[in-house]
């Protein structure tokens, strides 16, 4: 308990540092919704009489009381399954949740506090994971719930398709087979068009233009639940939000049938809400709406660490980093703590300092709150070369080599681990005679080291290999 509390005390003092911009999350079909909501925006100004003094966004006037005025039509609006209201929504949303980095926000509505809007972009994303599976996986049937009771939601080639006498076959079913007469085919056109629309296939438009609209539907909706993330008045609603965080988890378990985009702005989005993550809500009384266990998270997030993109595996070791801190996440994080061990000892090898640096600080914390992860530590095989190698080099970041210092310091408290350390009480002597900055770190290990009762022995085994 007294480590658990010297690492919030040193490592994780205050509010951990939200996350930036992920890479690769600008595209052209975002720059054609950047300008459909600056349309949006200059219109819903123009509206007002009297503007503001204070107004949000850094480039675009977007009055205060916009949201406030416009919250009911805006969640209506994503319920309605239509493609031109759900256009302007997430347009909307994506213009009154943006942030710049130096931006209080001060005066910003708490965007997930507004009734059924969290649940809505959920849905949206929730929807697109349905038609994201290939045809060739068998998936059970389910009720409509975006754009009910409307015949052409705007998707893809829908429209055309109703107003087509030669309708297309459908995929496993024969359809019906025209006749020469007019009214026949009238007749059997209309018949095929609804059921066709009750069948899922149809249902979810999965022409190849239907499916890419639906796509950046879902991309833009996770982008903005990113941004919500990003605002402290949201953080406990939507970390406490179970249907939030299944959804979150479930997109970067399907990382090879998602797009690139919505699993990163999903691994921010747990990342901003870390702090508050408890891993028992997938157990508890809350209704769920996708089947995940507090096991499936944790296999999810070590699927992201074990990753070879870079933006991915560094927010999965940021990600494990802050979990660990949490006593209640540890049951369930501990018994793959030597998978991730082993894992982040790879990511110090990575020419990558931003990766170098979140797998410094996953290990500052989990070899800070739990005697287990030091001793799996210490037992790997290259985790002690590289740590000094990033106190040697320096890295660029002072608070990197500091950490990874201290990581060495934890460790050495463990007599298992003085054997292991004793190889390189040299370099430990080396450094703490010509590195100021961190030679009582240093003297302490060297003090740890001799100061024991099996020191002999220990360094014995250091210089004979025994």
């Amino acid at each position: 308990m007294q480590k658990r509390e010297s690492a919030k005390a040193s490592g994780s003092t205050g509010t951990p540092a939200k996350r930036g911009r992920p890479f690769g999350s600008t595209s052209g079909s975002a720059a054609a919704s950047a300008a459909a909501a600056a349309a949006a925006a200059a219109a819903a100004a123009a509206a007002d009489s009297v503007a503001p003094a204070s107004l949000l966004g850094p480039t675009l006037q977007v009055p205060i009381s916009f949201a406030d005025q416009n919250n009911k039509r805006i969640v209506l609006a994503l319920q309605s399954g239509l493609k031109s209201e759900l256009t302007w929504a997430l347009n909307t949303l994506s213009l009154l949740s943006f942030k710049e980095k130096d931006d209080l926000r001060r005066d910003a509505i708490p965007l997930a506090k507004i009734q059924g809007l969290l649940d809505a972009l959920l849905q949206i994303i929730d929807d697109w994971r349905d038609i994201a599976i290939p045809r060739d996986y068998k998936r059970s049937s389910r009720l409509r719930l975006l754009g009910e009771g409307s015949t052409v939601t705007g998707f893809g080639n829908e429209y055309d398709v109703t107003n087509s006498v030669d309708v297309p076959s459908h995929q496993g079913n024969p359809g019906n087979v025209l006749s020469n007469m007019e009214t026949s085919v009238r007749k059997a056109s209309k018949n095929r068009v609804s059921d066709w629309w009750f069948e899922e296939d149809g249902l979810f438009n999965l022409d190849d233009e239907g499916r890419s609209e639906k796509q950046q539907c879902a991309v833009a909706a996770s982008n903005i639940i990113r941004n919500f993330s990003f605002m402290p008045e949201n953080e406990t609603i939507m970390a406490q939000n179970r249907h939030c965080l299944e959804t979150l988890f479930q997109s970067i378990e399907d990382q090879y049938m998602q797009d690139e985009e919505l699993i990163t702005n999903a691994l921010e989005t747990l990342v901003n809400l870390s702090p508050l993550l408890d891993l028992r809500i997938f157990s508890s009384s809350k209704p769920s709406y996708i089947k995940i266990t507090e096991k499936d998270a944790v296999r999810a997030i070590l699927r992201m660490l074990e990753s070879s993109v870079k933006a991915w595996h560094c927010a999965a070791a940021e990600l494990l980093g802050r979990l660990i801190i949490n006593p209640d996440n540890e049951p369930f994080l501990l018994p793959s703590a030597a998978q991730i061990c082993k894992r982040l000892v790879d990511l110090l090898s990575v020419s990558a300092v931003d990766g170098q640096a979140a797998a410094v600080g996953a290990l500052y914390n989990l070899v800070e709150v739990n005697i287990d992860c030091r001793l799996k530590l210490g037992s790997e095989r290259w985790a002690i070369d590289r740590l000094l190698k990033l106190v040697k080099s320096p890295h660029p970041v002072p608070e990197v080599c500091r950490k990874a210092a201290l990581v060495l310091e934890s460790l050495v408290s463990e007599p298992q681990n003085r054997a292991h350390l004793a190889y390189h009480e040299t370099t430990f002597a080396e450094i703490l005679m010509s590195d100021g900055k961190y030679s009582d770190t240093f003297a302490r290990i060297l003090y740890e080291l001799n100061s024991r009762p099996s020191s002999k022995v220990v360094t014995a085994r250091g210089v004979w290999g025994m």
